[in-house]
């Protein structure tokens, strides 16, 4: 059996034990980013084959997100950073007895598919080929930025990088390196591996690595609040699991 066709059939055993009796179809909006979408593409089109809901996936960085949930915009369940999520909360945007890690990713090093891949393997090596390359990329804003321009400054070489760092404000460090846009990228696992032109040389060192936790949580204001729940539990299956482990990441 494929993976997929082992989550699919996970996910049919998950939703005929979670959604049995349910209540009547809506439509649900999610708000996360590319790696919720990941999950969600395998989850999806099952739980709405049994429950007769719509999801729509509205994605981009887990920080622009957050600022439209505060801004007012509907939705019906959130997937972002773990501390961003904790924020909401506290300001009665998401419903506290909703919060759930449902997964976690670590940061790594992407190259354009073929090639040469840089020696990350130690830390003197990861700084000594950011140092040598021509340009880096890695998220104008996001979890992963705050730990990488933490980093960069504890190991002296940010103001070697800052000249040819590109920054985008969109999830596209991946997309930039497939197209040699830049040379090394920067960013969460899965996201590196989404893109069929980028290439993982792996994790960042484990010394220096860490790791993001994405949290789901529903919306106060949601008139679908049972079937958001519905999906937070079905991100926890063994579907859920299964399709979270196969985009290189692991449950929360």
């Amino acid at each position: 059996m494929t993976r997929l066709r082992r989550i699919a059939f996970l996910g049919g055993l998950a939703l005929m034990t979670v959604f049995a009796g349910g209540a009547g179809a809506a439509d649900l909006k999610i708000f996360g980013s590319r790696v919720t979408k990941m999950v969600i593409g395998d989850l999806g089109p099952g739980f709405e084959q049994a429950t007769g809901n719509r999801l729509t996936v509205v994605t981009d960085v887990a920080a622009v997100m957050k600022r439209r949930i505060e801004q007012g915009e509907p939705f019906d369940l959130a997937v972002l950073v773990d501390f961003q999520a904790d924020d909401l909360v506290r300001q009665g945007r998401l419903l506290a007895g909703s919060r759930t890690d449902v997964m976690k990713a670590g940061i790594g090093v992407a190259v354009r598919r073929g090639a040469m891949k840089p020696d990350i393997s130690t830390v003197a090596a990861f700084k000594q080929t950011l140092l040598a390359a021509k340009s880096i990329t890695y998220l104008k804003e996001g979890a992963s930025t705050r730990h990488l321009d933490k980093l960069f400054a504890e190991l002296g070489i940010a103001d070697a990088l800052k000249a040819k760092t590109i920054k985008p404000a969109t999830e596209s460090v991946s997309e930039m390196v497939a197209a040699g846009e830049a040379e090394i990228g920067i960013i969460v696992i899965p996201n590196i591996l989404s893109v069929p032109g980028a290439e993982l040389v792996g994790p960042l060192p484990a010394e220096i690595q860490s790791y993001i936790t994405f949290t789901a949580a529903v919306s106060e204001q949601s008139p679908n609040q049972s079937a958001a729940r519905g999906v937070i539990r079905l991100m926890r299956s063994p579907a859920g699991v299964e399709s979270i482990k196969a985009k290189g990441m692991e449950p929360g």
